[in-house]
């Protein structure tokens, strides 16, 4: 939430980190077979931004000397509606790119240079799907749930990073909380050699204040148990990553000391 959204509630919500997930670059050209491709965020930002319409354009032939790339149209396809997904995305163009920053910038939704538009995740993976040349951005379960590439991205250290458990979590773990954190961060182009580039947390939104003590202590119970490791480990099966165990015993601190839910003022302070 912004600043905006959380004076609007009167500052009665906490963010709580829950997993991590990816948001990752895929395209549809059956010819190159299975090796993903690799992308740099100065490339990927002048796809979209419609600069880069060829796939044998220099830039990305550059980037992948041993790939044969088409002498084909870039179909670009992006979210037709407002979405995290969209946030993430833009944000990390907006990190590398001043002319995206300048001209398009980061937001749930944006007015897009070029492409087409398609609903949810789901969309832009059929569009990619159904379109040879095509190139989208969605979360990683929908790539591989569709057998479509996720590419490999430069990150902030200049390795080519591939979208795995390991290197989503990595991101995390690159990237400083004070121990006074609201967890509101970026986690976008992190620092780290195995961290990869394109990686959020998910949150729940929560009251820092309840006027009901039961639902204030289910709740803390059962955020207790989602940062315990064995919980953790079932985000696995939706490809999305566990928290660093630092981060997890930050949190666990946070909702101890802060008594999640209580109505006592003196421990909700930001």
């Amino acid at each position: 939430m912004t600043d905006q959204q959380v004076a609007a509630v009167k500052g009665n919500v906490q963010h709580v980190p829950t997993v991590l997930g990816a948001v990752v670059a895929t395209y549809n050209l059956p010819s190159l077979g299975k090796a993903p491709l690799k992308f740099d965020g100065a490339t990927l930002a002048d796809i979209f931004l419609g600069r880069i319409s060829r796939w044998n354009d220099p830039r990305l032939a550059a980037l992948n000397p041993a790939v044969s790339l088409p002498a084909q149209d870039i179909i670009v396809v992006h979210r037709s509606d407002g979405s995290g997904t969209t946030y993430i995305f833009t944000d990390y163009l907006s990190k590398i790119s001043a002319e995206w920053k300048s001209k398009v910038g980061k937001a749930t939704s944006v007015d897009w240079p070029a492409g087409l538009g398609g609903k949810g995740n789901e969309g832009v993976t059929q569009q990619v799907k159904q379109t040879e040349g095509a190139i989208g951005y969605v979360e990683l379960i929908y790539a591989i749930s569709n057998g479509l590439p996720a590419a490999l991205i430069k990150n902030a250290e200049g390795a080519f990073v591939e979208p795995t458990l390991e290197s989503v979590s990595a991101a995390a773990s690159g990237v400083p909380l004070g121990v006074d954190t609201d967890f509101r961060v970026s986690l976008t182009n992190p620092p780290g050699r195995g961290s990869y580039p394109l990686s959020s947390f998910t949150w729940l939104l929560v009251h820092r204040e309840s006027p009901d003590s039961a639902k204030a202590k289910a709740l803390h119970s059962f955020l207790t148990w989602m940062l315990q490791p064995e919980a953790q480990r079932m985000a696995a099966d939706l490809h999305y990553a566990p928290l660093p165990v630092s981060l997890s015993q930050l949190l666990q601190r946070r909702l101890d000391s802060r008594r999640l839910g209580s109505r006592d003022q003196s421990v909700t302070r930001p």
